[in-house]
């Protein structure tokens, strides 16, 4: 989505006005349904008026197209300014140009990171000109216009405070820089000849509209990838914190040893690249030979990724790079020189089938390795028995004498980048209380269900595209097609529906199985895990009565092991308790309802929650 859309001669009316960060602004609140920031605000007013002087040369055709905050499909990225024409072929091209207030940053030793103040206070950051690049990227890979038709994207970053000193252009950064060329203060005329360079002519293929209104290419998912970047292939470019993470988590674990362990906590919500660092970190610390190993507490995304392996590398290899959570009781301390734990926040106090080994997962992880990293979301604890708070790794970490480092990933790349639908749904489940109260003009396909015989029949539709749609239920349902594979577990024969859980026959790896669209997954095999459309089945666990949420773990089945001991809990510590239970059930909800990329359909069981959903809409 564009938010703002004109002519350069236009644009250049609009700056005269004084008045173009508020021009901005209104479509932002019309296009985007939110506001922004006093900051954002002003930096339109700064950096426009800039970009306002170096369009003024006429050599620049006036019908040559202007958009100002490009939000790039299926992430919550924006490109600041985009100039599109022609080039002297007359073939169809665009400039995408990175906005910066920059005044002065630090060089470090990570690649393409810089130091520099941003909100008010120093951290880390992606050189604008990796920046620049990676978003054209990102472009190239989802927008089946640019794609399909070989549009020349021409990326590049313009510092219009920034006096040159030896850090922004040093060489270290020159790889980046070769391909996305970085201007400064005094560099004016050179981004205008640049422009030049590229634009010789307009607009004339209503550029911007196609790019806008473009097909989005099939996404695509990292078990789909996992083969392709073992074997060495970039498969996905990390943008903006998620390379902050990845290269800070490599500096963490080349500089840990026996007398100096390293623990990096790294919190995320869904869809912020958790897994893909996860993989991409994997992947580099074996190539240089380090003994390092993928950790889960979820089996489901160890064996999807397995199986995309399967074939392409020995299997004995395999097994050495994906290990449970539980593996760790009779390790030797610092055996590993990495250990890389994914969905931290589903790891449990003791391990084994019966929960009755080892100590505590989270210390015999990190007595096992120099360096550990733990990827939480403590909105994804969705069982009694997760432990993965941030406060009980660190805990463990200080016991261990280990040097803790903490970071966040936002960057958000699930629900079609929208930071907005999951704002909605916190707001909506009263997990807590934001400014998204509706999600009609959000680019996600949000949908109430009446029917579920009409949920089933629109997964399958979608999943005709590429296999990637899935129902998923709350664990309301008893399993008797375990014992008996003539039964049906989940029924409603009003409306002539009938399936089976998803365990018996394609186990952990249903979500990537060809069939398994005509069985219904749960928590357990869905989390960590994403499709492009998922349809959801809200059992009575979660009911909406006089507009309050209401959980109810008495209504899941009782083969569910998620609340297992709750009532006896209730009795010890009856407020700590329904807290807890509350949380769990609402969390599992939202997760099952953030997997989908695309889309998500949700049927409610209960008649008044869903009449409260679809009036929120």
């Amino acid at each position: 989505m564009i938010v703002y859309n004109a002519t350069k001669e236009q644009f250049l009316d609009d700056v005269l006005t004084n008045d173009i960060e508020n021009i901005v602004l209104r479509n932002v609140k019309l296009k985007l349904n939110r506001g922004v920031g006093i900051a954002e605000i002003r930096s339109w007013a700064s950096s426009l008026v800039y970009m306002d002087r170096i369009m003024h040369d006429a050599e620049i055709p006036g019908d040559c197209g202007v958009a100002i905050e490009y939000q790039i499909p299926q992430t919550g990225k924006r490109i600041d300014f985009i100039i599109s024409g022609q080039n002297a072929e007359q073939a169809d091209c665009a400039m995408l140009i990175e906005l910066k207030q920059w005044s002065q940053a630090n060089i470090t030793s990570k690649d393409s990171i810089v130091e520099t103040y941003v909100g008010g206070r120093m951290g880390e950051h992606t050189h604008p000109s990796y920046q620049a690049w990676s978003y054209a990227t990102l472009l190239q890979g989802f927008n089946e216009v640019v794609y399909t038709e070989n549009i020349q994207l021409h990326p590049c970053a313009y510092l219009h405070n920034y006096i040159e000193d030896d850090v922004i252009k040093n060489p270290f950064y020159s790889e980046y820089i070769e391909k996305a060329p970085i201007f400064l203060k005094t560099d004016a005329l050179k981004l205008r000849e640049f422009i030049k360079q590229h634009i010789k002519y307009g607009d004339r293929s209503n550029l911007l509209f196609r790019i806008e209104n473009g097909k989005i290419r099939p996404s695509k998912l990292l078990a789909d990838s996992i083969s392709k970047m073992i074997k060495g292939n970039q498969e996905f470019v990390m943008i903006d914190d998620q390379k902050v993470v990845y290269e800070n988590a490599l500096a963490l674990a080349k500089k840990a040893s026996e007398e100096n362990k390293q623990v990096l906590i790294v919190k995320g919500g869904p869809g912020t690249g958790k897994s893909v660092v996860a993989i991409n970190l994997l992947v580099y610390l074996i190539k240089i030979g380090m003994l390092a190993q993928y950790v889960s507490k979820n089996a489901a995304p160890r064996a999807v990724y397995e199986a995309r392996l399967t074939g392409s590398i020995r299997p004995t290899v395999i097994r050495n790079l994906f290990r449970g959570s539980g593996a760790f009781i009779e390790t030797q301390n610092n055996e590993f020189d990495a250990l890389i734990i994914d969905e931290a926040h589903r790891l449990n106090k003791h391990s084994g089938l019966f929960g009755n080994l080892g100590e505590n997962q989270i210390k015999e992880i990190i007595a096992a390795s120099k360096f550990s990293v733990f990827f939480i979301d403590e909105d994804q604890r969705v069982t009694l028995k997760d432990i993965g708070r941030k406060q009980e790794i660190e805990i463990w970490a200080s016991r261990a004498g280990a040097n803790i480092t903490e970071l966040e990933l936002n960057s958000q790349f699930r629900c079609n980048g929208s930071d907005g639908y999951l704002a909605w749904l916190d707001n909506i489940l009263q997990i807590r209380e934001t400014v998204n109260e509706e999600i009609n003009d959000l680019e996600y396909d949000f949908q109430i269900i009446d029917t579920p015989s009409e949920l089933r029949d629109i997964i399958f539709e979608k999943n005709k595209l590429s296999n990637r749609a899935r129902m998923v239920a709350g664990y309301c349902w008893r399993w008797p097609s375990k014992t008996d594979s003539s039964a049906y577990d989940i029924e409603f024969p009003e409306h002539d529906f009938r399936m089976k859980w998803n365990l018996t026959e394609d186990g952990s790896t249903w979500i990537i199985s060809p069939e398994s669209v005509n069985q219904i997954g749960c928590i357990h095999t869905c989390q960590g895990l994403e499709v492009d459309y998922i349809g959801v089945i809200v059992g009575e666990d979660l009911i909406v009565r006089n507009g309050q949420i209401i959980a109810d773990p008495s209504k899941r089945a009782s083969s569910d092991s998620s609340v297992k001991g709750y009532k006896r809990l209730l009795q010890e510590k009856p407020a700590e308790t329904k807290e807890m239970l509350d949380l769990i059930i609402k969390n599992t909800y939202r997760t099952l309802m953030t997997r989908g990329m695309k889309g998500c359909y949700v049927y409610f069981v209960d008649e008044e929650t869903r009449a409260y959903f679809k009036s929120n809409i």
